[in-house]
């Protein structure tokens, strides 16, 4: 079968291992782009192999683990987004790629952790509503001039890092820089070094000169982070940092995945031909 495999950083260690290409939002919505395989195999959520299925029309893209959801996307509605654009008509609306097609179909330019400000920076409005998550819309936000006005939605796996945690760290592993994701709250971004993507963060740690790291996302990072630096040491925030929806694909839900070439994920024509927009402006720009 013609068929390339991508997973994303939080995946189990033994499927970032079968993968063809492993990043973040960013780097996989990119990578989306440049495939000439017949079918994409996503070892994601829900959202990621959406994101797939609309920049490639004419391929035929499987989420392995079908069941696989982001808590994130499902806290926003289009309702929701619709009241927020009446009360705010003059704003331009950023969506995070965290969000389902309709809601990205809804929006004029979709972002990622790793280039949220940028595509804040780069839009003429001095408005801007951010969907769904109000901590990178925060981060956003001390970061520009910009008005942003936040939704109150966040991922529950990002809320289990704490400032308390990150403080302990800090007293026990002095020597240590601390890398936290931006979905993490504002209290603990304040106690950060750097604040960067998981992919940011796997190209900082491995051109830093540093030996230690505490190191604020979901776990599934650290294979990577290991895996190219042997010589350094990780501390995890926090060991409760696990999203449970990216654990949902094991070797074998990959396996009939590639197999049967199933669940197929499909959007709707006319969602995905305005979602699409959406994204391809936010590719434009980074």
């Amino acid at each position: 079968m013609d068929t390339v495999i991508l997973a994303h950083n939080y995946q189990l260690p033994q499927i970032q291992d079968k993968a063809d290409f492993v990043g973040d939002s960013l780097e996989l919505s990119r990578k989306a782009t440049q495939i000439k395989a017949k079918t994409i195999i996503f070892c994601g959520v829900d959202f990621m192999a959406e994101t797939a299925a609309i920049l490639n029309p004419d391929k035929k893209v499987v989420l392995a683990a079908g069941q696989a959801v982001c808590p994130m996307a499902q806290m926003i509605t289009v309702k929701d987004l619709q009241e927020l654009k009446a009360k705010h008509s003059k704003a331009a609306v950023v969506c995070y790629v965290n969000s389902s097609a309709e809601i990205k179909a809804f929006s004029d330019i979709c972002c990622t952790s790793a280039n949220a400000l940028k595509v804040v920076e780069s839009l003429v409005q001095d408005e801007i509503i951010f969907i769904p998550d109000q901590h990178l819309g925060d981060w956003v936000a001390s970061k520009t001039k910009k008005k942003i006005i936040l939704y109150p939605g966040f991922c529950p796996t990002h809320q289990k890092i704490t400032d308390t945690q990150i403080k302990k760290l800090r007293k026990k592993h002095p020597q240590a820089l601390v890398l936290v994701h931006p979905e993490c709250n504002r209290l603990v971004r304040r106690l950060a070094d750097q604040v960067l993507s998981t992919g940011q963060m796997i190209e900082f740690v491995r051109r830093s000169r540093n030996k230690e790291f505490i190191i604020g996302t979901e776990l599934g990072i650290l294979h990577q982070l290991k895996k190219q630096n042997p010589d350094k040491i990780f501390y995890p925030a926090s060991k409760l940092a696990i999203c449970p929806n990216m654990k949902k694909t094991t070797l074998a839900k990959l396996k009939q995945a590639l197999e049967t070439g199933e669940p197929v994920i499909k959007v709707d024509p006319e969602i995905s031909q305005k979602a699409r927009k959406a994204i391809e402006r936010m590719l434009a720009v980074c």
